[in-house]
């Protein structure tokens, strides 16, 4: 799928006057792509019905998955779910950032029953990136903000990539340039026995280390016993270029665009020297080229497991199924 020109019209610079737009457009039920430090998402107001039933309809997104909001801070969480000892905790320990919590929803909190899908839970974050920050304090609102793109399609990192995915399908993307991590949150779980605290489970691996969460809460985390869809990122088909991907190849075949890491060459890399960061950053990025190429298939070089590994693997499985 070839990238969006950067004059197309929709692509607007992340200054005053394209913040302001984003910040009226929202206030007025229209969604937005919006840069955050993990990727871009796609963005409008989530107290509002048919705010929401824009992004769903935008992105041809299956309304059973639920949607994460993002909040300008702690206090506008604690407005909308319950915040125990530990949430209170992660919340400090990585907030502004890339990490979602998973929280009993507080009633009569004001947000559109589509966000949850029909949960008593609801997804939060608290994004580090300054235009997406900035938009929220212009607009006063709670955003939900899935990733910007056509559902199950590669997720975009940059504001042409939104562009190509969506179509005209929307109206502004404001560009903040790359996003910095590449990959989506992390996104926990905090479980509950009654009114006690029962564990914490990881939906979906990120940017987070959840080897730092389990050092934080002081117990590793609940193995998932099911596939309950709780959390975006949990769909055993998700994030997929629109051509057949391999996985763990060491070469090309002759239709293939190979997309290399470490001392595996191909058309393309992760990361050369093996930098799980770096791999993280330009993976969808190495995607989108990919799919864009004249190659009939996509083959990526092994991605060793491990912090980012996992993540970056999480993504690759879910991607070729």
């Amino acid at each position: 799928m070839p990238a969006s020109k950067p004059s197309d019209p929709r692509i607007a610079p992340a200054d005053a006057a394209g913040i302001a737009r984003a910040a009226a457009m929202l206030r007025e039920g229209r969604p937005v792509a919006l840069p955050t430090e993990t990727v871009y998402g796609l963005a409008a107001d989530a107290a509002r019905a048919d705010a929401v039933a824009a992004i769903y309809r935008t992105k041809g997104r299956p309304d059973f998955n639920p949607l994460i909001v993002h909040v300008p801070d702690l206090d506008g969480a604690r407005a909308i779910a319950i915040f125990d000892a530990r949430a209170e905790k992660l919340a400090a320990a990585f907030w502004p950032g890339p990490l979602t919590l998973v929280l009993p929803l507080r009633e009569g909190a004001g947000i559109a029953p589509a966000v949850t899908a029909g949960l008593s839970t609801i997804a939060l974050r608290c994004p580090a990136h300054p235009v997406m920050r900035a938009v929220l304090e212009a607009s006063g609102l709670r955003l939900a903000a899935p990733s910007a793109n056509r559902s199950g399609a590669i997720s975009p990192t940059r504001a042409e990539h939104v562009a190509a995915s969506l179509g005209e399908g929307l109206d502004l993307i404001v560009d903040g340039g790359a996003a910095r991590a590449g990959l989506e949150s992390t996104i926990v779980a905090l479980r509950n026995l009654g009114d006690e605290p029962a564990g914490w489970q990881l939906l979906r691996p990120g940017p987070i280390d959840p080897e730092a969460i389990a050092a934080l809460l002081g117990e590793p985390p609940i193995p998932l016993a099911d596939q309950r869809i709780e959390a975006p990122g949990q769909l055993a088909s998700h994030y997929a270029p629109g051509k057949p991907l391999r996985l763990g190849a060491v070469a090309a075949d002759a239709d293939e665009w190979l997309i290399g890491f470490g001392n595996v060459v191909g058309d393309d890399t992760l990361s050369a020297s093996g930098d799980l960061a770096e791999a993280a950053a330009n993976l969808y990025a190495a995607l989108h080229r990919a799919d864009a190429s004249d190659h009939a298939r996509i083959a990526i070089a092994p991605v060793p497991m491990g912090g980012m590994g996992d993540a970056i693997n999480d993504r690759l499985k879910r991607a070729a199924a």
